[in-house]
């Protein structure tokens, strides 16, 4: 199962959450956003590099030794202009971009002709989708054979981070093909429901809110738990 924290900030945070094992780390890009990572090159020391090197005390690892493997770093981007998520996919070397605003398919389909393979070769998409009824989670047939995995998320005040669960009953109506982590008030408490879980896309969770000190900075200790127990 996969496991994606998002909503983070902090350089030491992040590396604490990395040494966790997650598969994903999401870095909000949305200015409206209480978590919101502002524009500056991850050279500047805001979010930790990926270079081997001798920046932060860190050596080179010796020929021919293994590298651990570092999570997934996703960008999330709410109905942004086109060459700012560019920019941001540049300079953080993103894997993911995650739209969580009105992007069309269509967007989709432009943002990967320009990124993929010029500037980042094999990007993925993330396309997510605020839920409440059945018929948000029906939009997904906007986004077959576009978008590379969903994140349904509870339907709120804001784009993201509301801390609140929606009805996950209603992941029976969904019936496409694009893989899909569930989002939305995830607490340690909600263990056994995630694994009751048998939809066949289901892949894996997005942990925020719930699992924070404030906004922007993860409890350690806390995410551990959960990854415990879901084990």
């Amino acid at each position: 199962m996969i496991i994606k924290v998002c909503g983070m900030r902090e350089p030491e945070n992040v590396r604490d959450v990395e040494n966790l094992g997650v598969d994903m780390i999401g870095f909000v890009f949305c200015a409206d956003s209480e978590r919101y990572v502002s524009m500056v090159s991850s050279n500047a020391g805001i979010i930790p590099d990926y270079a081997y090197g001798r920046q932060n005390g860190d050596e080179a690892p010796a020929c021919g030794a293994v590298q651990k493997s570092k999570p997934h770093r996703v960008g999330v981007f709410v109905d942004d202009m086109p060459q700012n998520i560019v920019t941001r996919i540049y300079n953080y070397n993103l894997d993911y971009v995650q739209l969580h605003g009105s992007e069309t398919a269509v967007m989709i389909d432009n943002l990967r002709r320009t990124v993929d393979p010029d500037i980042r070769p094999g990007l993925k998409i993330i396309k997510a989708l605020s839920i409440r009824s059945e018929q948000d989670v029906k939009r997904w047939r906007e986004y077959e054979g576009h978008a590379d995995m969903l994140l349904f998320d509870t339907k709120g005040c804001k784009a993201g981070g509301n801390g609140e669960h929606f009805d996950w009953t209603l992941l029976d109506v969904y019936h496409g093909n694009i893989p899909f982590l569930l989002s939305g008030g995830i607490s340690v408490d909600d263990v056994d429901s995630i694994r009751a879980i048998r939809h066949p896309m289901f892949a894996g969770v997005d942990l925020n809110s719930r699992f924070e000190v404030r906004p922007g900075l993860k409890d350690v200790a806390l995410l551990r738990e959960f990854i415990r127990k879901l084990e």
